[in-house]
């Protein structure tokens, strides 16, 4: 097995993060506005949210399903990892998730629905790649 912080763990530490990414792109430009104009409301962010639209709710959206994908990842890389498959497609299959992910979110926000749903499906087989790496 191996030791120390691998590629795929780094990779574990971004998909952590992108979702807190994409929060912030959803509220980018609004914090400083005043909440009568519009403006992000921090004592309800979560009702400022749902009353987001267009790009704003996207990437709102993205960051839920962000959230959601989360636990199959977080779970394929540790059972790789204790299936002992070789290093190497551990990372190569974390790293084509993460980067699928990051196109997923760019997707949503520009709101191209047929390459986000594209991306989804390409990130959920890489998962799967990843879930069952150490059986190959």
């Amino acid at each position: 097995m191996t030791t120390g912080f691998t590629i795929s763990l780094g990779c574990v530490l971004v998909m952590a993060l992108l979702p807190v990414v994409c929060a912030g792109l959803a509220k980018s430009g609004m914090m400083g506005k005043p909440r009568k104009d519009g403006g992000y409301d921090n004592d309800n962010p979560r009702q400022w949210l749902s009353n987001q639209t267009d790009w704003r709710a996207r990437a709102n959206n993205a960051q839920a399903n962000t959230f959601e994908a989360l636990p199959f990842f977080f779970a394929a890389v540790i059972i790789a990892h204790l299936l002992q498959a070789p290093q190497w497609r551990i990372d190569a299959l974390a790293l084509v998730f993460v980067g699928l992910r990051i196109v997923y979110v760019a997707a949503y926000v520009k709101n191209l629905a047929n390459l986000r749903s594209l991306v989804w499906v390409l990130a959920l087989l890489a998962n799967i790649g990843l879930l069952f790496a150490g059986l190959a």
